[in-house]
């Protein structure tokens, strides 16, 4: 409703002195010229057109506005925002005498409309949370402050009820600038303990995805504290078919550690593993002290090659343990020098080696021993495949040199790319020693997967310590970058320090290991398979996981980190071969990725750039969402869909126990000239917003001293007097 509307005036003594002095030189002139023509009417109708224009410029000099003062017919709208995100669980109120209690409940009289019934005679009162959407994104405080401006008309104050968690968008004080703009004064309700309360949290459990039934599977796990003492706690494990482990962990004052558990599934299919963690005295927030993950667990059959050149010890017991092993189906080719043809022995040997694509990658590992390129071996284009093995359809490689040194011939092949090692060209067969020596685990060697054969750290080191040593290593000079040694020579060193023996890396999709002693074999001494066994079956698993997390008859999946976090990039490897085993080279591959909450998302893959023969198809695909996803993998030229699933570790962006923020709070109210009411003073809230003034009208200016129409007018008016002066004969 319009409350005043007229033409005002912006004035100074200047402009008025100036005006006045214009107007009547202006008069003076005029009355002059016309009493100097006879009064005649023509000069007369000029003069007072002369006249006018003084008086338009007098008039523009003032700045003339026409105003309108709107005030609204609805009342003014308080907007009470309060915070629903999970940070608000955090149980960390404390009341004397009285238990904690969580944030949520401690301002929940301001969420209730029966709070803010008197103010109803004078506002409207619009009582509303803000929250997280999707779930796992952090609470956006600066989007929800802007769009209570953008949404309530005649906003006159803000409520904002919150511990001050904010974790995703633009700084709340950029909105708060608005709100000042706005003469709108945000009256802030900071909720929660500025520190942290004493408590024990199950950070994660990274188990893996997938395991193997009969073999153990490791499960980290990261424990924070908050007490004020350092403790020992005895953490459990329970898996949904009720079996339990125990491990107690030393957990630091105001620290966080990791540690891991291994368990050995004994049958097929699909478990949940819980990790907990007791209440400790003094703790006040015991519901963080769990966590849950799953794993699947399948009994697969590895397909393994190894190919030698003639039958050393230690191809023999390789494999021999391979063999044995039920989880593995062995291939073997062997170059012995002097044979009348390849293969033989039995049905694990194969006559030669894989010819093509199609065959070759049938093969999640493949063990190269003392072979090389040349006659009767390998060929460039051998290597070319294992290579792209490997690095494109995940698989495994070990490389296990011998005295021969027929791997030095492998330097110029692109199989040197995937070696984790740099080979010495002056001693091509290795090294012979006087006596035997052992292998010495490395800081990395002693947590790797690879190297674990005792159940404890203590027991394992022991047992390395104990193996028998070899008299021969291989020619290595030292480790590549990005290598990571897990085992060294006892005593022997060069420039570059220790000689590594065992060395891993990650190429491309896949795992390379190289093994620089023939003496592994040597391990059976007075323990027969007992360590042997293990050390090889532990290598052929872990070189095949990845390939082997999502597995149907012609299409697989793996992904990247194997225990992807919220908020990390993930990405998606996925392997199409057509209905005659040979890999896609073109195809429409999408995954359809369902998180959680079930929002869902469409991932398309490409193949890589130039490398389309492998049937490998590439994503990535950014987790918003903490726990399991479903993927359904489907390739349109095949038709074949894939059922496969990831779990994502992490909490969301808004996670229960961190310590409330009030300074964030106070930055808005002071921004926006409005107030911090603590939780013991919102009696006096409502007092607060009753001693608001009215909201000033809305005023609506048209600036008529520099409006297009008066510039044109006043244009107008000179060309017409120019015009007359001219018929008159004046110029």
């Amino acid at each position: 409703m319009s409350q005043f509307e007229g033409l005002r005036f912006f004035t100074t003594p200047w402009t008025l002195g100036l005006s006045a002095v214009l107007v009547v030189a202006v008069a003076a002139v005029a009355l002059l010229a016309w009493r100097r023509s006879g009064f005649a009417a023509g000069v007369g109708f000029l003069e007072g057109l002369r006249l006018v224009i003084a008086v338009l410029v007098a008039v523009l000099l003032n700045q003339p506005e026409w105003v309108e003062e709107y005030r609204p017919d609805t009342k003014p709208v308080v907007a009470v925002l309060w915070d629903a995100s999970r940070s608000m669980d955090t149980q960390d109120v404390i009341a004397s005498g009285a238990a904690p209690r969580t944030r949520r409940d401690a301002v929940a009289p301001l969420t209730a409309s029966d709070f803010w019934q008197p103010l109803l005679d004078r506002f409207q009162v619009v009582v509303e949370p803000f929250s997280p959407a999707p779930p796992g994104e952090g609470t956006n405080l600066g989007a929800a402050l802007a769009g209570a401006q953008e949404r309530f008309a005649g906003l006159r104050a803000l409520v904002l009820v919150s511990d001050g968690d904010w974790n995703k968008g633009a700084p709340p004080a950029e909105a708060a600038q608005g709100l000042r703009l706005a003469q709108v004064p945000v009256m802030a309700v900071p909720v929660g303990s500025e520190t942290r309360l004493p408590d024990v949290e199950f950070v994660s459990l990274d188990c893996p995805t997938v395991g193997v039934a009969g073999k153990p599977v490791r499960v980290p796990f990261t424990i924070a504290s908050s007490l004020a003492t350092e403790r020992v706690v005895p953490v459990t494990v329970r898996t949904s078919t009720g079996e339990t482990l125990r491990k107690d962990v030393r957990l630091p004052a105001m620290g966080s550690v990791t540690d891991w558990i291994y368990w050995t599934p004994t049958a097929v299919g699909d478990y949940t593993l819980t990790a907990t963690a007791p209440a400790q005295e003094g703790e006040l927030l015991p519901d963080n002290n769990s966590r849950t993950a799953p794993i699947a667990v399948r009994q697969e059959k590895l397909r393994v090659l190894v190919v030698e050149g003639v039958p050393r010890w230690e191809y023999r017991y390789l494999r021999n343990a391979l063999s044995r092993d039920p989880g593995v189906e062995v291939s073997c080719l062997l170059f012995q020098p002097g044979l009348s043809k390849r293969g033989g022995g039995n049905a694990d040997y194969i006559p030669r080696f894989p010819a093509g694509l199609e065959e070759l990658s049938q093969f999640d590992v493949v063990f190269l021993g003392d072979v090389g390129v040349g006659n009767g071996q390998l060929t460039s284009e051998d290597c070319r495949l294992l290579k792209g093995l490997v690095e494109y359809q995940a698989s495994g490689l070990v490389f296990m040199p011998g005295w021969r040194g027929e791997q030095a011939s492998l330097v110029d092949t692109p199989l040197e790319e995937l070696c984790p090692v740099v080979i010495d060209p002056l001693h091509k067969d290795g090294f012979v020693v006087d006596g035997p020596r052992r292998l010495v685990l490395t800081e990395a060697g002693r947590k790797s997967l690879l190297t674990k054969l005792a159940d404890s750290a203590a027991e394992n080191l022991a047992v390395w310590e104990s193996l028998p040593g070899a008299q021969w290593y291989g020619p290595v000079l030292r480790a590549k970058a990005g290598s990571e040694v897990l085992a060294v020579h006892e005593d022997a060193a060069n420039e570059y320090g220790r000689i590594p023996l065992l060395v891993t890396r990650t190429f491309g999709a896949g795992k390379v290991l190289y093994m620089a002693t023939d003496g592994a074999w040597r391990w059976r001494k007075g323990v027969e398979d007992k360590y042997h066994y293990r050390f090889w079956g532990q290598v052929v698993r872990w070189m095949a996981y990845r390939r082997n997390m999502a597995k149907g008859e012609r299409m697989s999946l793996s992904f990247a980190p194997e225990q992807p976090q919220l908020g990390q990039s993930l990405a998606l490897d996925a392997r199409v071969a057509e209905s005659g085993g040979e890999p896609l080279v073109r195809g429409d591959v999408a995954a359809r990725i369902t998180a959680p909450s079930g929002a869902v998302e469409t991932v398309r893959f490409a193949p890589p750039a130039g490398d389309g023969e492998w049937g490998v198809f590439a994503a990535s695909f950014l987790p918003q969402e903490p726990g399991r996803h479903e993927v359904a993998l489907a390739c349109r030229e095949t038709g074949d869909v894939l059922e496969a699933s990831f779990f994502v570790q992490g909490s969301s962006g808004e996670a229960i126990g961190r310590p409330a923020r009030p300074e964030v709070l106070a930055e808005i109210a002071q921004a926006t000239r409005g107030r911090v009411v603590r939780p013991d003073e919102i009696a006096g809230l409502v007092a607060a917003l009753e001693e608001l003034p009215d909201p000033p009208p809305s005023v609506r200016r048209l600036q008529v001293w520099c409006h297009p129409l008066a510039a044109a007018t006043l244009v107008g008016l000179l060309g017409l007097f120019w015009v007359g002066r001219k018929r008159q004969g004046l110029v």
